[in-house]
């Protein structure tokens, strides 16, 4: 969600008012405030920011790679040679080396980050010229400046243009070694004393915007791929989910926590949520992931048996009802449909509802009708329903990622998910390749 700092800051707008009774479409005040129009929420615990943190140091190597510094000049003058100019040209970045990342989560919305022993060589040409009345020398030679660095930085999450954003303004460079060498040795150590003082100066002013500057654009570029996979994993054909943030996530100690709006689409027509029975309370920390569903949706209301295969006819008589409990999830309603096969003038199966006096249906033939009813439906759960939902899970890239004992668990109101995961190997790769494009 950026969410954290890369990836950490995948968990990673002004407030607007509430039109009426309807929907909320920009950022709550608070959190609290934001609840009842909640329709997802995620927590990320500690030992998943763990795991991300993993590949932190990956992403800030991309950032320093991609960095681009730009010309460096400056002037100094010197008692009887006069003005001394120079230009610093082609800085790149060779041998680059990350040691560890740490970080903590810092309540009420921050993440300390710290990567430790960055090594890295700045090379370059260096222009110069210096002289008097009497005579002007110009010269260009190559350089190497030798650096040892840590990183500090302390992202701020926020709801920002309906996704979790990180402030990374906070970001700090520790040199621990910055040397500069000039190529050859013909050079008089005048020179290299003069320019090793007040060029490596301006190198540090540089090379910390730079690559801070980097950071906060990977960081966007990361809040931008997060919510587009994201959504993408949550569409398929008229059907999609708008997982835009309503409120500024939560930080504890323990975990991230973020508040979306959870909308289902369905044809361009979305449903509402305005009664979300959400509390922070519904979910623990023994797990790395939690995901929380509401169970409020007037979509079906909306939809149901809109776009219907041609094969099937249904006519509601009631109006449909989601409903979430420790038992399942279920829609309830009152319909007659009727399923054909082959021609369409012959019905294969017709369900119809069945309105008696008391006494002229017995018990019994109920009984055998619901049996058959129950029987039929379970197999063509088993047939059709749970490959065409495995297709579909690994057609939007679920196989792709390492879940580790995924629980659903329906509450009275919504649905739990929780789970372990191990990192998306392919999910950082294809990060990285945008982000160096």
């Amino acid at each position: 969600m950026p969410g954290d700092v890369v990836p950490l800051l995948v968990l990673l707008l002004c407030v607007q008012a509430v039109c009426g009774a309807s929907q909320h479409k920009g950022c709550m005040p608070d959190p609290a405030s934001a609840y009842r129009f909640t329709g997802a929420v995620c927590r990320l615990t500690y030992p998943a920011a763990a795991v991300l943190n993993e590949k932190t140091t990956e992403v800030i190597e991309a950032a320093f790679q991609h960095a681009r510094y730009p010309k460096i000049t400056g002037e100094k003058s010197i008692l009887l040679i006069g003005t001394v100019k120079y230009g610093l040209d082609n800085l790149e970045i060779h041998n680059l080396s990350i040691g560890r990342s740490e970080f903590e989560l810092r309540p009420p919305n921050s993440i300390g980050l710290k990567i430790s022993n960055v090594s890295a060589v700045f090379r370059g040409t260096l222009n110069y010229g210096y002289g008097s009345w009497l005579m002007n020398i110009e010269h260009s030679i190559d350089f190497e400046i030798e650096s040892h660095i840590d990183l500090g930085i302390n992202p701020m999450l926020y709801c920002g243009a309906g996704k979790v954003a990180a402030d990374t303004s906070d970001c700090y460079l520790d040199f621990h070694k910055l040397s500069l060498q000039l190529q050859g040795d013909s050079e008089p150590n005048w020179l290299k004393k003069l320019f090793t003082d007040f060029i490596t100066f301006t190198v540090r002013l540089v090379i910390k915007g730079q690559i801070c500057k980097e950071i906060n654009k990977v960081a966007n570029i990361l809040s931008d791929f997060v919510q587009e996979t994201a959504e993408a994993f949550l569409s398929d054909g008229s059907i999609s989910m708008d997982i835009g943030v309503i409120a500024a996530p939560v930080i504890t100690t323990n975990y991230i926590e973020s508040y979306h709006k959870g909308l289902t689409n369905y044809n361009n027509i979305s449903a509402v949520i305005n009664e979300s029975v959400f509390d922070p309370d519904q979910l623990t920390e023994d797990r790395m992931v939690y995901f929380w569903i509401s169970g409020q949706s007037s979509c079906f209301v909306l939809c149901l048996g809109e776009s219907v295969p041609p094969v099937l006819s249904v006519w509601s008589f009631s109006i449909p009802l989601l409903k979430t409990s420790p038992s399942g999830t279920s829609v309830q309603t009152e319909v007659s449909g009727m399923l054909q096969c082959g021609n369409p003038l012959t019905p294969t199966l017709y369900f119809q509802m069945v309105k008696t006096p008391p006494g002229e249906l017995g018990m019994r033939q109920a009984h055998n009708i619901l049996l058959m009813l129950v029987l039929f439906v379970s197999v063509l759960c088993s047939l059709v329903l749970e490959p065409e939902l495995t297709r579909l899970l690994d057609k939007q890239g679920a196989n792709l990622f390492d879940i580790v004992n995924p629980e659903v668990l329906p509450q009275n109101g919504f649905v739990l998910i929780q789970m372990d995961f191990g990192f998306p190997q392919h999910l950082l790769v294809q990060f990285l390749q945008k982000t160096l494009e």
